[in-house]
């Protein structure tokens, strides 16, 4: 015999129930009702009704909130601009009807619809990593204040991206079949847009590298063009955490993970015949995951000598040293300096069918078919020194590494210089002899040095001045002088310029040319290495011998019109 709803005993009900009908809110039959479809179901009492919205949500945040003891809040009344929204994704939000509404320190305040879904506390909690505090609000009122955020959010980022049709057309190889699962939520459609835009933009107006820094109230996106970080957008700060996830989904990262760096690569193929690479590094900060791309594009590596910036002089050094069946070329300079670029030049002289060229690197920069290039692994016990040494079992003619980091590396590319081989790497110092003490203090024996190395090429990368440039002001000759010119050139004559800047320059520039200093080691040089000489001594032997550092050949650039007094002043020292 089934058994009546009348015949059950209400006191079964939880509190919250019996207030409920107390109330007039729920009849005694819903209520019991109520509680046995939650049981049949896993779930709470207080949970079954808010998720069927069996009751009305203001009248139940009410009885809920006397009942457990929290606040309750009207959430129409409150200015939700400055919610940390970006804390919690939406899908998160909806599923649990969770609003985060004040972050204080390592506390986030959310709203619940439910008081006892400690799951879904839980979960926000582990996902943000705060201490989650609740407070009590009308469902309906959660659900439209999440409306309203996720509006305002993606509104934002479609004025951004207005007018770029073609934005969704764009195809990256990266982790394709996560993104195409990103994409295909409209959620997630304006970071999209505004995501290629980004990239777009940056290829556009031909920058290196973009910077996605998140700060406490502000977020900022920053292009280095032609060598100079310059604020592109600043997009809401609260959308933070969608655009790093956007970007570590694009480049196959792990988007559950923020406290440690990544590293990725993603690809945007433009057309069928142009794509570009895109370096990704992650690193988490105080107010969330700086993300920076570096730029990859494969055609620097085909300037050829001419365009690089050399001096006659230099440019024949540079030919002749690595057109040397073996022996070894450095080069050296700061992070961004383009030694790279000159290296792969080099490379692209050298590739042909009658050549085994390997490269080891961290990471691959610029691919060049023709050529076995080798991405370091040093979680897998892939160093510079082990592909080293591979190498030199598989026949090598040129091999390039680097960087030459410690001995290790250095010995064994020193061996290979020595046997037969042509060595290509790079170093970290100001100059060229700079570089040959550089070995010496690594602990590379001089008569090791000498007999390996046969030039250093020390180099900076200059802004190279626009058309629209105007003549500089008339300078006193003692500040000439001063900045290196000789008195002969001063008397004759200088013809200087600055920027000026126009709609098609970034600033009164225009691209970057290299500045050389481009060092043969010749026989006195190598008596100076061999008898432990200082860096100072080969400086002074070079000079002797004609060999310009990097102060002059910028003077001679500035004396040409092609950089300006400020610009090198920029790069080089006194």
């Amino acid at each position: 015999m089934a058994t009546t709803v009348e015949s059950l005993d209400t006191a079964r009900l939880p509190g919250t129930g019996r207030r409920l009908v107390e109330e007039g809110l729920l009849s005694e039959e819903q209520a019991v009702d109520a509680l046995g479809k939650a049981s049949e179901l896993g779930r709470t009492f207080t949970s079954h009704l808010v998720r069927e919205s069996l009751i009305e949500p203001n009248g139940f945040a009410h009885v809920a909130a006397d009942e457990f003891g929290l606040p309750l809040l009207d959430l129409n009344a409150m200015d939700l601009r400055d919610a940390p929204g970006e804390l919690v994704k939406e899908d998160l939000m909806r599923k649990h009807l969770v609003l985060p509404i004040m972050k204080r320190g390592k506390r986030l305040f959310v709203a619940v619809a439910d008081p006892t879904n400690q799951s879904g506390i839980d979960e926000v909690a582990f996902t943000t990593g705060l201490n989650v505090e609740a407070v009590l609000a009308g469902a309906d009122a959660i659900g439209q204040a999440i409306d309203r955020m996720m509006a305002g959010s993606n509104q934002a980022f479609e004025e951004l991206t207005a007018g770029d049709e073609d934005l969704e057309s764009l195809s990256f190889e990266a982790n394709q079949q996560e993104q195409e699962s990103v994409e295909e939520s409209s959620d997630d459609a304006p970071i999209v847009r505004f995501i290629n835009k980004v990239l777009v933009d940056a290829i556009r107006k031909e920058a290196s590298d973009i910077h996605f820094e998140p700060y406490e109230d502000t977020y900022r996106i920053r292009f280095r063009m032609d060598g100079v970080l310059k604020t592109q957008m600043q997009p809401p700060s609260k959308m933070s955490s969608r655009l790093s996830a956007r970007l570590k989904v694009m480049a196959n990262l792990d988007i559950a993970e923020r406290r440690v760096p990544q590293d990725g690569r993603i690809k945007l193929n433009i057309s069928k015949n142009r794509a570009f690479d895109f370096r990704v590094s992650t690193c988490p900060t105080l107010w969330g995951e700086k993300v920076v791309l570096r730029i990859l594009d494969g055609s620097g590596a085909f300037l050829g000598p001419e365009k690089l910036g050399f001096e006659p002089h230099q440019k024949d050094v540079y030919l002749e040293s690595i057109g040397k069946p073996y022996g070894m070329v450095l080069v050296t300079g700061p992070t961004g300096s383009g030694k790279t670029v000159s290296l792969y030049t080099a490379l692209g002289l050298l590739n042909d069918e009658g050549r085994n060229i390997s490269t080891v690197e961290d990471p691959v920069e610029i691919r060049m078919p023709g050529i076995n290039q080798v991405q370091q692994n040093t979680k897998q016990g892939l160093t510079f020194a082990k592909a080293l040494r591979s190498f030199l079992r598989q026949d090598p003619d040129i091999i390039m590494v680097g960087e030459i980091r410690d001995i290790e590396t250095a010995e064994i590319a020193i061996k290979a210089a020595q046997t037969g081989h042509l060595v290509l790497s790079t170093l970290h110092t100001n100059d060229a002899p700079q570089s040959i003490t550089r070995l010496a203090n690594m602990g590379v024996p001089p008569y090791n040095i000498v007999s390996a190395v046969h030039m250093v090429m020390a180099q900076r990368l200059a802004r190279t001045l626009h058309k629209c440039k105007v003549p500089e002001d008339d300078l006193p000759a003692a500040a000439l002088k001063k900045t290196g010119f000789t008195d002969e050139e001063i008397e004759e004559g200088l013809n200087l310029f600055k920027a000026k800047g126009c709609n098609l320059c970034n600033e009164g520039y225009k691209g970057r040319s290299g500045v050389f200093q481009v060092m043969p080691v010749t026989e006195e040089i190598e008596q100076i290495i061999l008898a432990g000489g200082t860096a100072l001594e080969i400086e002074q032997q070079s000079k002797k011998e004609g060999i310009i550092d990097l102060r002059r050949a910028a003077l001679n650039k500035v004396k040409s019109g092609s950089i300006s007094l400020v610009e090198m002043n920029r790069v080089t020292k006194d």
